[in-house]
């Protein structure tokens, strides 16, 4: 008996021990970024314990823990700072609050992009995405249009004759997208959007997605959105040194470091000191082409195949700027030189034609920012760019060893474009329920060149204005108007915009947005000349700006939050209707010439839903789109049968999951398009629409990141899984001056194979 008395003891006292062991807590805190704003969706551990949980909206976190010493450790995605807690068994822990040693605009999910200042995507009007630092390092991606390939909603086509794409969004085309780089738009030469080629992927923090009319902040174009690529800033190290190496077959092509393949160099340094940063950079692409024909085949030869243009590329960049507490100011310098070969092959006369388009690109912008006092801020900021393309044509012959230029119209040419940007905002916070942006912009383009009639320039003036009420706490407006004048077309008077964010609850957000967009006619349509043996295309200095009313809606929310998981998910939806669109028509003085009108309405419609999930070291992004473009046939006088929109799905996923162990990464992005289907009005019947397609593909890029040591990394991997080359295309005529009507469409060189290595260093 008294045997089992003095068990039965010593087994209570092992479940008090036991309990006492296991007891845990739960500690309850807020924390501030260095400029006293929430620290949003931050991620909390207990170090050597598996608890996690993540900060709301207002920066409070709730986190289980055991009794006795602990570690709060706090990672803001920039970086991490430990604090030590003392815990007691009897009551929950309630702690000050924690200051992180960031700044809100410092943080991963705080954007930039037409906000009033920076702040988190969640507290945005707009509904923003993001191509972060982490995803730009494991894509190992040599343009931002590699970066974007992957992301839903957007689509490439390829101009293989001119050897530049064009990007799509939301259904609609380049010319409808605004490409800004730190804010400044990018100049192109057309409304392919060959910029995208032109930025180095090196000096690029990350990009801003915003879907959706921006044209009361940003002006012409940004019908369809905008992109913004954000470039680096002043590092937190006192000096440091970065170089890339990075090799790439071309299909089953390649030779090392230089000739067959995709080459990539880089070298970049930074320093700071008392308030002044400066950084500079290099970078050297070279692309051999693919599928390229022999420098022996007929000319017949070569234009029975399909070949991407060899391309080399010298990229360099300089920043240097000061600042305080109060004042920021800053200068960027960007450089392009690019050269693409393009050489036709031998004709009977045994002589050849090549062509060579040089593109050198200067973009120069200032930043200066202004922090008066806490209500009002004064936001500067200046950009010019000098854009030339030189077309030079050059005949070999083979019989006598000579090379001449050639004579004919527009092979020897010089295209030069430029533009001029002045920008200034104030933003003056009056109350905690209403703040007040208004601003000023002036811009300025200029172009000449053997096809642009004259030496014209446009000049644009705009004044902007939008408030952000907030009639209570959780309800955010932002109505909007930009007035514009103009010194050549007929643009609108006025712009508006309304804008609304309601909180419905903690986890469940609501924006609802109403935007009339505008795109300005580009020098080349109003005055663009080109008359040769096979083109017959003249300007119209009469054109009208495009516009559109457009509509949007997305519901966030966040679906699960707790210890070590968290799913959030969006659904957002969309409708434009655009009118005075301008397109390729038939000169009403001569039906033999093609000139472009004012005569089109087209809309795009759409939905997606975007989900991503976290869970320890796991990251996955994933969703569809189903968007639908109008069948303008109606318009066009067709009399027949077809519905009014043509749909295509998208599925798309990201994932990334870190192998914390050996301090590795393995990234997959992949996104299945289906069919682009439109209505063509048949030949032989003008009342009848046949339906015609561009096939359908699924894209998937699988990385492998690696650290090697303190300095260095490894990245491999294979993109372009499926090997995609070309899509069909069933249409008789596609609508593009240099693509092909019907068979196939060009999108890739096929499955590539990526070995690279980084090198950092740093001096603190």
């Amino acid at each position: 008996m008294k045997n089992t008395l003095l068990l039965a003891l010593t087994f209570v006292l092992s479940l008090n021990f036991a309990f006492a062991q296991e007891q845990t807590v739960k500690l309850r805190g807020k924390i501030l970024t260095a400029d006293g704003q929430p620290a949003w969706g931050l991620s909390l551990s207990i170090k050597n314990t598996k608890n996690v949980a993540y900060t709301d909206r207002e920066g409070t976190f709730n986190i289980s823990a055991p009794a006795g010493n602990s570690v709060l450790v706090i990672k803001s995605g920039v970086s991490s700072q430990e604090q030590e807690v003392a815990v007691e068994a009897t009551s929950d822990k309630v702690l000050a609050t924690i200051s992180i040693k960031e700044k809100s605009y410092e943080l991963n999910e705080v954007v930039v992009t037409g906000q009033y200042e920076p702040q988190s995507m969640k507290n945005a009007v707009y509904k923003v995405r993001t191509i972060n630092a982490e995803k730009i390092k494991l894509r190992a991606a040599t343009n931002v249009q590699q970066l974007l390939n992957t992301e839903f909603g957007f689509r490439f086509s390829n101009d293989l004759t001119l050897g530049v794409s064009n990007v799509e969004m939301m259904g609609m085309s380049g010319r409808n997208v605004k490409i800004l780089l730190d804010g400044v738009p990018l100049v192109d030469r057309i409304e392919l959007k060959e910029a995208l080629g032109q930025v180095d992927i090196n000096s690029v923090e990350r990009i801003e997605l915003v879907e959706g009319p921006m044209s009361v902040v940003y002006g012409t174009d940004a019908l369809a959105g905008v992109i913004n690529i954000i470039t680096k800033g002043k590092s937190s190290a006192k000096l440091g040194v970065s170089a890339r190496v990075q090799e790439e077959t071309v299909g089953d092509e390649y030779e090392a470091l230089n000739g067959k393949g995709n080459h990539n160099k880089n070298i970049s340094v930074n320093w700071q000191d008392n308030g002044w940063n400066a950084m500079a950079g290099f970078s050297n692409n070279t692309f051999g082409g693919w599928n390229v024909p022999d420098k022996t085949a007929t000319r017949d030869e070569v234009n029975d195949i399909q070949f991407w243009k060899p391309k080399d590329q010298y990229l360099a960049n300089a920043r240097v700027g000061y600042a305080n507490a109060k004042f920021n100011i800053w200068y960027r310098g960007d450089f392009v030189n690019e050269e693409i070969t393009s050489r036709g092959g031998i004709n009977p006369n045994y002589t050849v034609v090549t062509q060579a388009y040089k593109t050198d690109r200067f973009n120069n912008q200032l930043h200066a920012n202004w922090n008066i006092n806490k209500k009002l801020s004064l936001v500067m900021m200046g950009g010019y760019t000098n854009l030339k393309r030189k077309t030079k044509t050059t005949q070999y012959d083979f019989a006598t060893g000579k090379e001449s230029l050639t004579l004919g119209a527009g092979e020897q040419d010089l295209a030069k474009f430029n533009s001029t940007l002045v920008r200034t905002t104030l933003q003056y916070r009056i109350s905690d329920f209403i703040a007040l942006q208004p601003g000023v912009e002036i811009n300025r383009e200029g172009s000449s060149g053997q096809r642009i009639k004259g030496s014209p320039v446009i000049n644009d003036y705009a004044f902007f204005v939008s408030a952000e009420i907030k009639p209570y706490s959780a309800l955010k407006v932002r109505p909007g108007v930009r007035f514009i004048n103009n010194s050549v077309y007929d643009a609108p008077l006025a712009v508006p915009s309304l804008n609304a964010m309601w909180n419905l609850t903690n986890d469940l957000d609501l924006r609802l947005g109403y935007g009339r967009g505008f795109r300005a006619p580009s020098l080349r349509e109003l005055y663009f000349d080109f008359f040769d043996a096979s083109h017959s295309i003249k300007g119209n200095e009469n054109l009208k700006a495009e516009k559109s009313n457009s509509f949007d809606a997305s519901v966030s929310w966040i679906a699960i939050q707790k210890d070590r998981v968290r799913l959030t998910s969006t659904l957002a939806g969309f409708y434009n209707d655009f009118f005075d669109r301008i397109e390729y028509g038939q000169d009403e003085a001569d039906n033999t010439i093609t000139t472009l009108i004012n005569i089109s309405r087209y809309k795009t419609t759409g939905f997606s839903l975007d989900n991503t999930f976290n869970y320890k070291d796991l990251q996955v992004n994933f969703g569809l789109s189903y968007i639908g473009r109008y069948n303008d046939l109606k318009e066009r006088g067709f009399q027949g049968e077809a519905p009014k929109f043509s749909w295509t799905p998208e599925l798309f996923s990201n994932v990334i999951y870190n192998l914390t162990k050996i301090k590795g990464s393995v990234s997959l992005a992949f996104k299945h398009t289906g069919s682009r289907p439109s209505y063509q009005i048949s030949t032989g019947d003008p009342n009848t629409a046949s339906l015609v397609k561009i096939g359908g593909f699924t894209w998937a890029d699988l990385m492998v990141n690696k650290t090697i040591n303190k300095y260095l990394t490894l990245n491999a991997g294979v993109k372009n899984l499926f090997d995609i080359t070309q899509l069909t295309n069933t249409a008789t005529a596609s609508g593009g001056a240099h693509s092909t009507g019907g068979g196939v469409v060009p999108y890739s060189y096929g499955r590539s194979y990526v070995l690279g290595l980084a090198f950092n260093w740093n001096k603190y």
